[in-house]
């Protein structure tokens, strides 16, 4: 068995910033703030509403940009060779020739769970002795070990306790766990994941038909209980969007793809050389698919579902978001620590997806709030107070931004929706815009906990198990989402 590498320093959220980072936006922040007051005290160069319409036009420009290649990866998903196998492939592979196959599930505070997990993972479409599935439990975590306790575990099933010590992150305990994978694969399911039972099986078949240059296939995600409430309905949406569009998107184009955080399938060599999970990283998922197009490796999208639960509850729903998004700025900042070096290893096609899809969609997300504000300051004064900061050309283009990007986000929201069989959610697209606002009411949750250097690894428990099982599967066999026809194999 091999040994996992060390993820360098350089590539570890741990620290917020580097060195190069703190002095440029020191600098930056202090030519600005001397450019103001020297024309403050002479009048010399531009002035604060100079400053004032630049920023207004570069933010601009950023939302077009991140509009126009939302749109470009969501109409570019039905070309893509996404990796889908039919019921009779999956015994090309004989049940004798599988190999071993190692599942890792971090496990916290998920007592309640845990029976139908385990029901689940037992009735999987794979050999029983070439399965290793580790659960992967906080020492400290007494609720979770102690309903363990009660439960008789079948062979394939072993308990890896995660000693105490901080960060107290999943990807931590998932680097415990793969430090004792013996698998030549390995996968990722939380305690709430239904994935498909032959998902494993495709996955195997996957590997076998693919170069060796491919070293994870991503699975697709989605709710199974949309219809819990406007929440839910919001939530589901994004995610088959995301899934089943976006992502199939970004594969079509080889762009890197910012893995999901269940369901990902690795080659266990593959994931050890590249150190792992950095434990820093509260989105784990995602820096590790851009490690991956950094190395100069391949992820590609496969067919087959995994089931997770949707938040129902308005404050689990922030604190998950808010860790996603939280880890989303830590992924940027450090990737972005050695701008040409990370030009050079992406190329430039990749470099700019990965600012649209991680930076800059993170960035409008933050501002969005002051743009709303200045459209009420219009509603209710007219120009006179923000006339100033809007040029005729950037006025145009905002609005037409404003308006026009809205309709075609929610257009590329209904169409997930219509794409996973969710026809109930179309009409609440139109509210969507409400739930943008809950995003940035996250965002600013995110960007403040990192400001605190307590709070900046802190990993916000994402309750399971508030809705029940069976009253949502009575509402999901009312509409049954269906999955339109996909490309071929083909690589």
């Amino acid at each position: 068995m091999s040994t996992t590498a060390v993820i360098p320093d350089e590539l570890s959220a741990r620290r917020l910033l580097s060195r190069g980072q703190a002095v440029t936006g020191t600098l930056v922040l202090a030519l600005l703030v001397g450019a103001l007051t020297l024309h403050v005290f002479t009048g010399w160069g531009p002035g604060p509403i100079w400053y004032g319409q630049a920023a207004v036009a570069i933010v601009t420009a950023i939302y077009v940009a991140v509009i126009a290649f939302k749109l470009a990866m969501v109409f570019g998903a039905w070309g893509s060779p996404v990796l889908r196998f039919e019921p009779s492939d999956i015994d090309t592979i004989p049940r004798e020739m599988l190999p071993l196959y190692t599942v890792l599930v971090p496990l916290h505070r998920e007592a309640e769970v845990l029976p139908f997990l385990l029901k689940r993972l037992s009735q999987m479409d794979y050999p029983p002795e070439k399965l290793q599935i580790l659960l992967l439990i906080e020492e400290d975590d007494d609720a979770t070990r102690g309903a363990l306790a009660t439960i008789d575990l079948l062979p394939q099933f072993e308990v890896v306790i995660i000693p105490h010590s901080n960060p107290k992150t999943k990807p931590k305990a998932c680097n415990v766990g793969l430090e004792k994978a013996r698998g030549e694969f390995c996968v990722i399911y939380d305690a709430e994941d239904r994935p498909d039972p032959d998902q494993l099986r495709k996955s195997v078949l996957a590997f076998r038909l693919l170069a060796d240059r491919v070293v994870c296939v991503q699975a697709e995600l989605q709710y199974w209980n949309p219809w819990t409430n406007w929440l839910t309905q919001c939530f589901a949406a994004e995610y088959a969007t995301n899934f089943s569009l976006s992502l199939r998107g970004l594969d079509r184009h080889r762009l890197a793809i910012p893995l999901g955080g269940t369901s990902n399938h690795f080659r266990t060599d593959a994931l050890r050389a590249l150190g792992g999970w950095d434990a820093y990283n509260v989105t784990e998922d995602a820096d590790l698919g851009i490690r991956i197009a950094r190395r100069g490796w391949d992820v590609r999208m496969m067919v087959s579902v995994t089931e997770e639960e949707a938040n129902s509850h308005l404050g689990n729903w922030v604190r998950q978001r808010s860790r996603w998004i939280k880890g989303y700025i830590q992924t940027w900042l450090v990737h972005t620590r050695h701008p040409v070096k990370l030009w050079r290893e992406l190329g430039t096609r990749r470099f700019i997806a990965f600012h649209l899809t991680l930076g800059f969609s993170t960035f409008t997300t933050l501002v969005n709030p002051f743009f709303w504000v200045m459209t009420l300051i219009y509603v209710f004064t007219g120009t006179q107070y923000i006339e100033a900061l809007f040029p005729a050309v950037v006025l145009y283009l905002g609005v037409l931004t404003m308006i026009l990007g809205n309709f075609l986000m929610m257009y590329c929201l209904m169409t997930g929706c219509m794409e996973r069989g969710l026809h109930r959610a179309v009409r609440a697209m139109l509210t969507v815009p409400l739930y943008w606002g809950l995003m940035s009411v996250a965002a600013y949750k995110a960007f403040f906990q990192l400001l605190r250097p307590s709070r900046r690894h802190y990993w916000e428990l994402t309750e399971h198990g508030l809705v029940d099982h069976a009253s949502a599967h009575e509402e999901e066999t009312a509409e049954r989402p269906a999955t339109a026809p996909l490309p071929a194999l083909t690589d």
